[in-house]
């Protein structure tokens, strides 16, 4: 079941996601031109992770806006996984971006180019202001959001890559340490890898309708046939619209003489999902032990 946690300022959130966005593609922008003239790789590297920024808070906007107009006739499920679709998309392509970041910055190290520091530490001050003003931005809806909240935290980090590419700037531009350009490179190249890597099996998962993480089937099986009335569950699958929501579909035997307490097991049944693992839209089909369908060996049977 969806919560609204917008309390009233859903135009704003917009308003806030929308000039969050506006502020990451012109600080891509003007980071990948400061690269160029300073001949900083780190620079470039950190204008491209603000274009994976951009990207995701582009697809949250849009997300936000079409997740609006809710199930219809051709998605009865709804418009929730178009972000997912986005995201698979996106993450690719960074994924192909943090490799090439490796080979150049492997490349700068055996062939190192002149670098302005002075460059590097001035560009990087300004994407550290423009990084804590989306965080300032995205603050107060973070505590609505868990997609939202995630892109805050994303932003705080952001924010912590830029003060470090400053201060390599300032290595280079007093020490003349010209090797630190390709080694931040390749620092901010691994942790886009990492997290690239990361939220593709999370979001591989979800489209692929596993299991939940965190969710365990045999204790959910035993603890519903616990329930007075219930004598077995099976043909039993559980999966995630979106990050968000979960749901379950099974077969649930009962004895042919509490045939007509089915509604009271039902709201029994449906509580215990909802309360204990989460799951707000369940599919149940009741069955009596004399005309159990037969599936009672094979309990997790993939959804077609």
């Amino acid at each position: 079941m969806s919560h609204d946690h917008s309390h009233g300022t859903e135009e704003v959130s917009d308003k806030a996601l929308f000039w969050a966005l506006l502020l990451n593609v012109g600080l891509s922008v003007f980071e990948f031109a400061a690269g160029i003239i300073a001949g900083s790789v780190a620079l470039m590297a950190d204008a491209l992770h603000n274009t994976n920024d951009a990207a995701a808070l582009l697809i949250a906007y849009v997300a936000r806006k079409i997740s609006r107009k809710g199930a219809d006739r051709a998605y009865t499920f709804g418009y929730r996984r178009a972000e997912l679709i986005g995201a698979m998309i996106q993450l690719t392509a960074l994924i192909l971006v943090g490799l090439y970041l490796v080979y150049e910055g492997v490349t700068r190290f055996f062939n190192p180019q002149p670098i302005l520091g002075g460059w590097m530490m001035a560009a990087s001050g300004v994407a550290l202001i423009v990084d804590l003003g989306t965080v300032w931005l995205l603050w107060a809806m973070s505590k609505g959001s868990l997609n939202v909240k995630a892109a805050f935290l994303h932003n705080l980090t952001d924010a912590a890559a830029s003060v470090a590419v400053m201060a390599g700037g300032a290595a280079v531009y007093w020490l003349s340490w010209d090797w630190i350009d390709p080694a931040l490179t390749l620092v901010i190249a691994g942790y886009i890898l990492y997290m690239s890597f990361g939220l593709i099996r999370k979001t591989s998962k979800i489209l692929m309708q596993a299991t939940p993480d965190g969710l365990d089937l045999e204790e959910l099986k035993t603890k519903t046939e616990k329930i007075e009335g219930v004598c077995e569950i099976h043909h039993l699958h559980v999966w995630e619209l979106d990050e968000h929501h979960r749901a379950l579909e099974a077969h649930i035997v009962i004895s042919d003489e509490r045939l007509r307490d089915i509604e009271t097991i039902k709201s029994r049944v449906k509580n215990l999902l909802k309360t204990r693992y989460d799951i707000a839209h369940s599919t149940l089909e009741f069955e009596t032990s004399s005309q159990a369908c037969g599936e009672e060996h094979n309990h997790f049977i993939a959804k077609h």
